[in-house]
């Protein structure tokens, strides 16, 4: 049976030598990119298109055409592999459509070697695109499946290609197109069979079979990029090298759209297989290993798991709810078809029509919630494995690993902030995490209009919660930093923050007492300010050892409480400053602000909020996905009632340094 996919929507794969036939109804480039486990194309080697069009286990057409047949078999792929992308394009230069929305909707098909369809998807909703990823193989624990995806992009066949971390995009997309002939094909004749081993046999006149060579080995692993997080809507800025703390730590400043795309790489990791699955139960799915991607370490696959997570879960709820509304439009398109005819309007005929349509509905929409109950099944389950063998930057408060924490040696990869959830199964947490070191700040939302559940809360309670959460995020970031390498600032100007900032000033482990009154404020701003150009400096010049003696090259983060009371005009700018210019070099703000109290500064501190990374101190529905922008609900990390853990935390940190001597 065909599965007849919508966007988002995926498919198991039941084998895995296929063709992807296409019919577009005017010609079109087609094409592949092979990714590795985080979707990265790791050189133009790993691209399949007319000017290049093999591939091990992988063959694409050589013209523009208004039908193709992709080859491929999964098990031939070159090692690392993990997901094909099929790519297609408008022909430039031919005067041709310049857009799909001015030409049929594409119809995309993977089947069989015999014909087989197995699934199949039409790619509506395209209007100003000119190049679209129509869907994508992908493995995922061992098992191959088919997305439909459907992203179209309006810069073409280049800003498709950079979206997938191809470098010199545009160099390649020309590349591509001056490969197509002048003389556009109506369509493309069969593909030729494959030998009994698998590969593809090319006929050509006067000439012997021709297998494609292997393309030639990727460049040695370097260490690892830092990934990319799926954070709020809202700026962010360009992921930095994952480096020591110091000032050659450099990188891009705050600023400009954040990169939803999945973490990439520009090289694969060294060999490290992850755990192995029980076998499954013929026709179950496999069952759940904690660790199951693959990376450098136990830590980084972890990550990159609850990355895959949170894509499933997006795309699986996608798929249902396009499913639904689908299934509503097509009632209502067959019940205005029957009412249309007037010898429907008489006797019974219109209302059996209605039963028939409705009927229809239910069952597509129960058909629709089936598929999503055994996708949101699997990652429950994967939910229940991953969770307890989370290391604690990752781990909630409430995990025991905390317990037995000690002060790491070396930065983790990431931190835990919180957790997402979606409507259909609030009860599936997938946890919120961020690259380390910090790649921009925070802003904890303390005003009562920041959520619906802040609305209903006292202004006192909300704004001590708030500043709770940001101790609470401080002290983990103090606990997986080496001794010594992370330090916290703290400024409240009118020391209304003295209850929540206790665990922080007893176990002593800010960097000074928090600053109150204008005079703090400006004396904190000024060291911080002094500490962000010294080490600019330092590394513009290449001489880091030109560095004050005094002067810490550590982390820093400067909690800010109740902004922007006790702030003046040039207090406000150098916290600009610092949120701009700060986590290049190792310097970050964590706030805790009403945004409705500070609007009467208005523009000049919409940079300052666009630049951080905006949470709540109370459940609230404000992040979204890059696939289908799904609103995800963001629940901050609380410490179990009655528990020391945060205590215990913060005197292990202060016991680590004395021990070090800091």
């Amino acid at each position: 049976m065909t599965a007849e996919l919508v966007r988002g929507q995926n498919h198991t794969l039941p084998q895995t030598r296929l063709e992807i036939r296409v019919s577009a109804g005017t010609p079109v480039v087609a094409g592949a990119t092979l990714g590795d486990e985080r979707g990265t194309v790791r050189g133009i080697e790993w691209i399949a298109h007319p000017g290049s069009p093999q591939l091990p286990g992988l063959e694409v057409s050589q013209q523009a055409a208004a039908d193709h047949r992709l080859a491929v078999d999964l098990e031939a792929l070159p090692p690392g592999a993990h997901r094909v992308t099929v790519l297609l394009a408008l022909p430039v230069g031919v005067g041709g459509p310049v857009r799909f929305g001015a030409v049929p909707a594409p119809f995309v098909a993977v089947t069989g070697l015999d014909g087989t369809e197995i699934a199949s998807f039409t790619l509506t909703d395209l209007d100003a695109e000119s190049a679209v990823s129509a869907l994508e193989l992908y493995r995922r624990q061992d098992v191959w499946k088919v997305r439909a995806v459907g992203q179209g992009y309006a810069g073409g066949l280049a800003a498709m290609l950079a979206d997938q971390g191809v470098t010199e995009p545009a160099a390649l997309a020309g590349t591509i197109q001056e490969a197509v002939p002048r003389g556009l094909a109506r369509s493309v004749a069969p593909p030729p069979p494959r030998t009994p081993e698998g590969d593809r046999v090319r006929h050509a006149t006067g000439s012997a079979d021709h297998r494609p060579t292997a393309p030639p080995p990727p460049p040695a692993p370097e260490p690892p990029e830092p990934l990319t997080d799926p954070a709020a809507t809202g700026p962010a800025h360009t992921a930095q090298p994952h480096t020591a703390p110091g000032p050659a730590a450099a990188g891009t400043s705050a600023g400009g759209p954040i990169n939803y795309a999945h973490p990439r790489r520009q090289h694969a990791a060294p060999p490290s297989p992850p755990p192995t699955a029980p076998p499954a139960q013929p026709g179950q799915p496999a069952q759940p290993v904690a660790g199951d991607a693959t990376g450098w370490s136990m830590d980084e696959r972890l990550y990159n798991q609850i990355w895959g997570m949170f894509e499933d879960l997006a795309r699986a709820v996608a798929a249902h709810r396009s499913a639904v509304d689908f299934a509503e439009s097509r009632m209502d398109q067959e019940l205005d078809r029957a009412l249309s005819d007037p010898r429907n309007r008489i006797g019974g005929a219109g209302d059996r029509a209605r039963e028939a349509a409705r009927a229809k509905r239910d069952e597509l929409a129960s058909r629709a919630r089936e598929a999503l109950d055994r996708d949101l099944a699997q990652l429950a389950a994967e939910a229940a494995v991953v969770e307890p063998a989370l290391p604690a930057a990752y781990a909630g408060w409430g995990n025991p690993v905390w317990h037995a924490h000690r002060i790491p040696m070396e930065i983790p990869m990431a931190l835990r902030i919180g957790d997402l959830h979606l409507p259909e199964r609030t009860d599936l947490r997938i946890p919120l995490l961020v690259r380390l070191p910090l790649e921009r700040g925070m802003w904890v939302d303390s005003g009562r209009t920041a959520s619906e559940a802040a609305v209903l809360m006292d202004t006192d309670r909300l704004r001590r919660l708030a500043m709770e959460t940001a101790v609470a995020h401080a002290a983990r970031l103090l606990a997986v930093y080496p001794p010594g390498e992370f330090a916290v600032h703290v400024i409240d100007p009118a020391g209304s923050a003295a209850g929540p900032l206790a665990p922080l000033v007893e176990a002593g482990v800010l960097a000074g007492p928090p600053a109150a009154g204008p005079g703090g404020v400006a004396s904190v701003l000024a060291h911080l300010t002094r500490r962000v150009d010294l080490v600019q400096m330092a590394v513009r010049a290449r001489a880091a050892d030109s560095l004050p003696p005094d002067l810490d090259t550590g982390e820093q983060l400067l909690v800010v409480n109740d902004f922007p009371h006790g702030f003046d005009d040039r207090a406000v700018t150098q916290l600009r400053y610092l949120a701009d210019e700060g986590p290049a070099v190792g310097v970050h703000l964590l706030m805790v602000a009403d945004r409705e109290e500070a609007s009467a500064y208005g523009p000049v501190l919409d940079p300052l909020w666009r630049s951080l990374l905006r949470i709540t101190p109370v459940a609230d529905s404000h992040l979204a996905d890059p696939w289908v922008g799904h609103a995800w609900t963001y629940e901050p990390l609380t410490v179990p009632p009655g528990s020391r853990v945060l205590e215990q935390v913060l005197a292990a940190v202060a016991e680590a340094r004395r021990a070090a001597g800091r």
